[in-house]
């Protein structure tokens, strides 16, 4: 596991992780999210002893990384593809690191083969680009076999193959019971990839749940479609629901026929359900809708962020893109 117990970093008056804990598991995925300057890659440094806490502490397997004999055999981790030396080739770069703790040239030739730089690993790696740096730091990070990974934005520069590739890697990584934890903004991929995230805001602590739970946290309605919408709406309402209707679309592009969804807040979709089946109304449509992953990192580290940009307002006062229930005003 990766430990992080009370971790605490100052740089002169500034904080930039504040009595920080969390433990990374094995066998998952773990997302570490936060707005810039959270303090993610700060705690990265610090998991790798290459930053001096404060206060409170960092273990891998139970240990400080820097008390580690062979530290790739127990870890690996990517923070930053470009801190290359630029005049050594791939092969060189990676048997450097194997020689430097006594892994054998075979282990050099198979991560090679695994992260597809075979073909290249005669070519300077100066000459690569960043979504070929990227490739190199995972397969160095992978030079020891180890059971913990930690990589810091490791898709940045990837194309969409690379990046499918590495999705691919850390699942299957994890399923064999190792310990990942991946930090990215990229908040699409995190949540196809991740089982579980860590989220922090300012160097505290804001989340530290799955998934799915945390998307869960941030319900928004459920979306509604019914034979007889308006005896719905008002049934619903009796029993203390919200309800408003979703815009069926511009002139010339909806449905013929089909009326605006109905949705619902304030009673879930089973109690939807057996309202409607009750009155004998047909449903169509019946889908609970979460925040997705973006969503809630947003709501969560609203107060987190330290340079934030507001959208253009509308005339009517709206932030443009916010959306605006049908109502008899706006309709």
């Amino acid at each position: 596991m990766i430990e992080v117990r009370g971790l605490t970093m100052r740089y002169g008056r500034t904080v930039a992780v504040d009595d920080l804990t969390f433990t990374v598991k094995p066998g998952l995925v773990t997302g570490f999210l936060g707005p810039n300057g959270a303090g993610k890659s700060t705690t990265m440094r610090a998991v790798l002893g290459l930053e001096s806490p404060d206060a409170g502490e960092t273990l891998v397997d139970g240990r400080p990384y820097a008390s580690l004999r062979r530290p790739m055999l127990t870890m690996g981790a990517l923070l930053d593809a470009g801190a290359v030396h630029g005049g050594r080739t791939a092969r060189a770069h990676l048997g450097c690191l194997a020689r430097s703790n006594g892994i054998g040239p075979r282990r050099v030739a198979a991560v090679l083969g695994q992260a597809g730089l075979t073909e290249v690993a005669g070519r300077r790696v100066g000459g690569f680009s960043l979504g070929m740096k990227q490739r190199l730091g995972i397969a160095a990070a992978l030079l020891g076999d180890p059971a913990v990974l930690m990589f810091d934005e490791p898709l940045n520069g990837l194309d969409p193959e690379g990046i499918r590739w590495i999705r691919d890697l850390l699942r299957s990584l994890a399923a064999e019971g190792r310990t990942v934890l991946l930090s990215s903004h990229l908040m699409n991929e995190l949540a196809l990839t991740a089982d579980h995230v860590v989220v922090i805001g300012r160097g505290r602590l804001i989340a530290d749940t799955t998934t799915d739970a945390l998307a869960g946290r941030f319900r928004r309605d459920v979306l509604v479609r019914a034979t007889d919408p308006d005896r719905l709406a008002h049934l619903l309402r009796t029993h203390g629901a919200t309800v408003t209707t979703e815009d069926p679309g511009p002139p010339g592009r909806a449905v013929p026929g089909e009326q605006g969804a109905l949705l619902v807040r304030g009673v879930d979709a089973a109690g939807i359900g057996d309202l409607a089946l009750r009155a004998g109304i047909a449903l169509r449509e019946l889908t609970p809708r979460s925040a997705s992953l973006e969503e809630a990192f947003m709501e969560l580290t609203e107060d987190s962020v330290e340079y934030g940009a507001r959208r253009p307002v509308t005339e009517d006062g709206v932030e443009d893109g916010a959306r605006r229930p049908v109502t008899e005003e706006t309709r």
